[in-house]
Parts: structure tokens; C-alpha cells; sequence
């Protein structure tokens, strides 16, 4: 691969680049080299008129001469670290010397390129500059990820209803569509929106998640789009928001239906025009993600109740996968024990063998409310309480998992043992609601439902 071919493979979208210089065969000359390389290149003449782009766009990369009439290049570079900290400068000047050189590196260049250079000086440099940027953008991304518990996992079936729906992913993966994923909680929306992301032309670039239920609303926008320093209190530097953080990857909004309408109105701009600016600041950053949104609520209502936007809707619903719940596909519970067993297994050095027939006719008769996430929650559960080499019955009335008391005891409905069930982990749980939904592996607004549907006190 070429030096041009490898500058352009460093990104899926267009790299913006600033150059500030007196010169305009200088000017033209990087337009010329730069353009044909894909990227979206601005011209300044002078230190005054580039602060002035600065201003209003944020650039992955400025070139910067560092003599000029009106304000010399040590001078401008201060301002450009004192507007943005993490701009990258490449500083260019036709009378470069050691001491200059290492005084705009101390200041805060990236790099210095030697006036006359050859195209493919320029090519190698600006290669280096989105080299960096993109490493710092991974280490970002990596630190964050390592705070996450990886939740992410192989998706596994037999039934024929979520056979027709991984073809449907195999299907949208490949294109760029916004695609959002529906079904009740703990049906496995974020494993599928995941596995959009490996089967895509994204899947070497970041895969960032939102998770719209647990963020702060007042630092919502700054979470999404980053801010400046200063913007507001507690603000004490630079932030860089998700967006960002996925360049060129896939940004995945989980439960997005608990995101307030003013939030909501930022988002569709952000994602109709697909740029951005940090909380604090007007400058424009470009942004080139693929969306993936999830809910377990029923977003058409939402939008009747004017809780939801119909506009941002329609921008998020451009290809729909609806999960269905577990109770809707049995068939897929043996293969899900058998896997969670392994898994649990390795992670807790256990040796579990398997699962008699009448414990997982238990298993089977259950309505899992929290779906593929309590059935997980379950065998976790099971393994760490087992005594044997295979799963009975008498464990799971032990661990308290389906039935309290006898192993034999049976509900007269699904509906009737997914009642019991709460009830009994209500009362386990001293009624505390917390406690009681992870022990189920729901959310707590999923259980406030099942109490009110089922008139539990």
C-alpha cells in the first residue's frame, strides 16, 4: 500500500484539516495534495482569519506556518492550545531552524515539516498526525471500556423466530442504516446491537454505548457531545462526549426512550447533520458514527403521551428488529442453560455437569419476566450454590431461583408462577424493590409493571 492509499485507509469519513499560511502557492498546494486524498481542507492567509475558523469548527489536524507578517506561528499555536488543548499542529515554515523547531514542540506542535517539502512529505506527516489521533481516541475508548463491565457474549438459539431475526442482521449489518432494536428488558437488544457492530465495515472502530437509564439528565448533553472547561461547575477540563468517542464506529443508544425531549431535540440535529458541539462551545466537530438505538418501551405511545419526538423517531426506526421475549421461545432455554453452565463453570472453577429433566421442566414452566438476562442470573446463582455434579429440583428450591418449599409445588398458570415468584422474592428481599429486581435480572421499572399488572402490594 501506498503512502496515499494508507493515509486515506485511516478513516471511513473525511479527515478536516485547517492550513494557516501566508503563501497562497503554498496554500494551493496543500489544498491540491490533501484534496485528493479525501479530506475537507480549509485555507487561512494569516494567524487572525485561522483563530477565526477555530472558532467555529474543530479540525483533526491544522497545518501551521510559523512566519507571517501578522502574527507569528509561536504566537498563533499558544491560541490554538489555549481554544483547543488536543488540537494536533503540524507547524511548516521555510525558515526552520533546531531552536524553532524544539520551541513549538514545547508549545504543543505534534510535528515540523521543513519548507520546500515534497508531496509525499506532506502525505507521511499528516499520516502521523491521524495515526495519533486515532491512538488517542482508542486508549480513550479502551480506558472506558475496562471501567464496563463486558456485558457482551455469543448470542445463542435454536428457535426459528430469532433464526429469521440474526438473518435479518446479517442482512443491515453490512449497510450504514440506523437500526433500532426493540423488546422487553434483558431480551439481549445490547448482544444484538453488538453483533450489527462485528459484522460491519465498523468492526475494527469503536463501538460506544449509551446507557440512557442510568445517566444523569443534567449531564446528559455533556456525556453525548463532551464540553469545554469551565462550561459549568465541576467542569474542571476538556471532556470528550460519546460521539466523538466512536468515530468511525457504531454509537449505541441503549434504552433510549429515557431521554428528555430537550436532550432530544440535540440529538436528532446531531444525528441529521452529523455534527456536533461540546457543552460550552460553538466550534463544530464532525462526527461520522453508525446509530444503533434500543427500548423496551412502545415508542409509538410515547409519542402519542408527547414524551417521545416523532421526528427522531423516524430518524432512529429506519430498519427495526423487534426481540422476542424469552416465554415466547422455550426452545431456546436448554441451549441457553447448557451455555450459561459452561460459562459459569470456567468463571467460578465449578464443575456442573448439567441439569436433570425435572429441573429444567421447572425451568421451562417459568414465564421469565427479566427474560434471557434472569435465566443467566439464575444458573450464576446455581452454580455457586451447588453442591453436585448436576443440577436438581431441591437446588433450585435451595437458591430460592423458581419456587420456594417443595420442588413439586406447581402454579396453576405461567401467570400464576411468575406472580408467586415475585411475591417470594419480595419477601426474601424484605421488600426492598432494588434487591428484588436484580435478583430477578430486571430493571426496577420493569418490576414497578409486573407489581401494578399484577395488583402486588
Amino acid at each position: 500500500m501506498n503512502t496515499s492509499e494508507s493515509v486515506a485507509a485511516l478513516t471511513n469519513s473525511k479527515v478536516k484539516i485547517l492550513v494557516i499560511d501566508d503563501e497562497k502557492a503554498m496554500r494551493d498546494a496543500c489544498f491540491q495534495i490533501l484534496s485528493r486524498l479525501g479530506h475537507e481542507v480549509d485555507l487561512a492567509p494569516n494567524g487572525r482569519q485561522g483563530l477565526a475558523h477555530l472558532e467555529k469548527y474543530s479540525y483533526d489536524l491544522i497545518l501551521l506556518d510559523l512566519v507571517m507578517p501578522d502574527m507569528n506561528g509561536l504566537e498563533v499555536l499558544k491560541k490554538i492550545k489555549t481554544l483547543d488543548p488536543e488540537a494536533l499542529v503540524t507547524i511548516i515554515t521555510g525558515y526552520g531552524s533546531i531552536q524553532s523547531a524544539v520551541e513549538s514542540m514545547k508549545t504543543g506542535a505534534f510535528d515540523f515539516l521543513p519548507k520546500p517539502f515534497a508531496p509525499d512529505d506532506l502525505r507521511l506527516s499528516v499520516k502521523r498526525a491521524l495515526e495519533k489521533r486515532r491512538l488517542d481516541l482508542e486508549n480513550l475508548y479502551l480506558r472506558s471500556e475496562l471501567k464496563r463491565k463486558d456485558a457482551r457474549g455469543r448470542i445463542v438459539f435454536q428457535s426459528d423466530s430469532m433464526a429469521r431475526i440474526m438473518d435479518m442482521v446479517e442482512r443491515v449489518a453490512p449497510s450504514d442504516s440506523t437500526v433500532l432494536i426493540t423488546g422487553e428488558s434483558g431480551t439481549g437488544k445490547g448482544l444484538v446491537a453488538s453483533k450489527i457492530h462485528r459484522l460491519s465495515a465498523r468492526q475494527r472502530r469503536p463501538f460506544v454505548t449509551v446507557d440512557c437509564g442510568t445517566l444523569v439528565e443534567t449531564l446528559f448533553e455533556s456525556e453525548l457531545f463532551g464540553h469545554v472547561k469551565g462550561s459549568f461547575t465541576g467542569a474542571d477540563a476538556n471532556k470528550i462526549g460519546k460521539f466523538e468517542l466512536a468515530q468511525n464506529g457504531t454509537l449505541f443508544f441503549d434504552e433510549v426512550s429515557n431521554i428528555s425531549l430537550e436532550v432530544q431535540a440535540k440529538l436528532l440535529r446531531a444525528v441529521e447533520e452529523r455534527k456536533i458541539s461540546k457543552v460550552g462551545s460553538h466550534r463544530v466537530i464532525n462526527v461520522d458514527v453508525r446509530i444503533i438505538a434500543a427500548t423496551n418501551q412502545d415508542l409509538a405511545l410515547a409519542i402519542k403521551e408527547g414524551n417521545f419526538r416523532e421526528d427522531l423517531f423516524y430518524r432512529l426506526n429506519v430498519v427495526s428488529i423487534h426481540l422476542p421475549p424469552l416465554r415466547e421461545r422455550k426452545e431456546d432455554i436448554p441451549l441457553l442453560v447448557h451455555s450459561f453452565l459452561e460459562k459459569y463453570n470456567q468463571r467460578l472453577k465449578k464443575q456442573v455437569q448439567g441439569i436433570s429433566e425435572e429441573a429444567m421442566e421447572l425451568l421451562l414452566q417459568h414465564e421469565w419476566p427479566g427474560n434471557v438476562r434472569e435465566l443467566e442470573n439464575i444458573i450464576e446463582r446455581l452454580v455457586v450454590l451447588s453442591t453436585g455434579y448436576y443440577l436438581e429440583p431441591s437446588d433450585l428450591a435451595f437458591s430460592g431461583a423458581i419456587l420456594s418449599g417443595s420442588p413439586q409445588k406447581k402454579a396453576t398458570s405461567l401467570r400464576d408462577l411468575e406472580r408467586e415468584h415475585i411475591i417470594e422474592m419480595l419477601h426474601r428481599f424484605d421488600g426492598h424493590k432494588r434487591e428484588t429486581a436484580e435478583a430477578l435480572g430486571i430493571d426496577r421499572k420493569t418490576l414497578r409493571e409486573k407489581l401494578k399488572r399484577y395488583h402486588i402490594e
